[in-house]
């Protein structure tokens, strides 16, 4: 991280990714259209579920297949342990420590020994349902297009009901936890963008909406939304079209979303002061804490209410054509676009994750967090920083309790 001060004033920040680009989309193209739910899961090891519902469900549009009923349901299921095992790891290894003063998890654990062992107890549970319903905890092997390559057994969701039900406890008291912070002053104007569903929290269905006037379906999001390379890093930064920044992630879904949480969740949220107007993104760790009871709640409707479907999938047929598809990660907006020849071979391939979209706003907040900083440090103004970048739970190694900061004054 770069910062400029010229004559006592912030003229300058930026957040250097210099990171090896992985090439995903490159080497998908040439590929059959039914491999990227096994590839893309390889993307990342926390949210490995994200890379594969999406690309799922835009393969399966190009294909003219929409995927309904107890199937549709199990992927639901499956993203709930995902945003159960991911949010619980931010909020007690990565960005707790930074509110009670530790510099890490370990330093933590010596001293709320009882708070670390249940959010890894809450993480657990999160991991047992992906690996249950996706196979393994860690880049899923059931996912395929069209459903899964097999179904829970009666026996797995039994024991999976019991797990859930003590997750919901462990949740509500972890919302309680964390809303009793302290919490350094900010305020955001950012343009909130979020999958909005009328009827459930956004997940993996409905339309991409902002707070300020944005409303397309997943076709329509690389009309709205443009990437581009910036010179001091190699992560994308994205902006809206005629608008600019925006912010992707647990606030943009709670401001957008909030009277879908389920009631749990809300009652937890309001508990604790934590509203559709939360501007303060240092309070997203409480967003966090409040996404995974409603996971959790979510998850126990699911397995109460879920039939087993005759087959564990649906077929899907390759055709020619372009298929979109725009899903909640546990760190916001993902988006595939892929386009099949007439045999499934994938042409082009384009994949837009939270963090790409999110850098630039993440730049904003540290510019002015910065500029009201001044009197600290250069140290005490570096681990302010890394507190405010694990405020978007990054999917790059300044997510971890490292930053390398240069600060230049003329």
């Amino acid at each position: 991280m770069l910062v400029d001060i010229e004559d006592g004033a912030v003229s300058n920040v930026q957040l250097r990714i210099y990171e090896p680009p992985r090439f995903f989309e490159a080497f998908l193209v040439g590929r059959a259209y039914t491999e990227p739910a096994d590839i893309t899961a390889r993307i990342c090891g926390i949210c490995p579920v994200a890379y594969q519902m999406s690309a799922c469900l835009a393969l399966e549009d190009a294909c003219g297949v929409r995927v309904e009923g107890p199937l549709h349901d199990l992927r639901r299921l499956l993203y709930c342990g995902e945003w159960i095992e991911s949010h619980t790891l931010h909020v007690h290894l990565l960005h707790a420590p930074d509110f009670l003063g530790f510099d890490g998890a370990i330093d933590l654990a010596q001293a709320h020994r009882a708070e670390v062992e249940r959010g890894l107890e809450l993480k657990k549970i999160g991991n047992e349902i992906v690996e249950v319903i996706g196979g393994r905890a860690i880049h899923p092997v059931n996912v395929r297009l069209g459903g899964f390559y097999r179904l829970p057994t009666r026996k797995e969701r039994r024991d999976l009901r019991e797990r859930v039900l003590r997750a919901i406890d462990l949740a509500t008291e972890v919302v309680a936890w964390v809303g009793g912070f302290d919490f350094p002053e900010l305020t955001h104007d950012h343009e909130m963008v979020a999958l909005v569903d009328p009827d459930r929290y956004g997940v993996m269905d409905g339309r991409v909406i902002s707070d300020r006037g944005l409303d397309v379906d997943a076709a329509g999001f690389g009309a709205a939304i443009a990437e581009e390379q910036v010179p001091w890093s190699t992560a994308l930064q994205a902006h809206l079209l005629e608008r600019g920044n925006y912010l992707v992630g647990p606030m943009a879904r709670l401001a957008l979303g909030y009277g879908n949480l389920l009631p749990p969740a809300r009652e937890a949220a309001q508990a604790v002061g934590l509203g559709p107007d939360t501007r303060n993104p240092f309070r997203s760790i409480v967003t966090r804490a409040v996404e995974t009871l409603h996971a959790c709640v979510e998850a126990l409707e699911i397995l109460d209410g879920w039939e087993e479907p005759e087959a564990p999938a649906v077929p899907v047929e390759p055709r020619a054509g372009e298929g979109h598809g725009v899903t909640e990660a546990p760190r916001g907006l993902l988006y595939h676009r892929y386009v099949l020849d007439e045999d499934g071979t994938i042409l082009e391939v384009q994949i837009t994750p939270p963090t790409s979209q999110n850098q630039a706003t993440i730049e904003h907040d540290l510019f002015h967090l910065v500029e009201r900083s001044l009197d600290l440090d250069d140290l005490t103004l570096q681990h302010l920083a890394e507190q405010a970048i694990r405020n978007y739970d990054p999917c790059i190694s300044c997510a971890t309790h490292f930053l390398d900061m240069e600060v230049r004054r003329r």
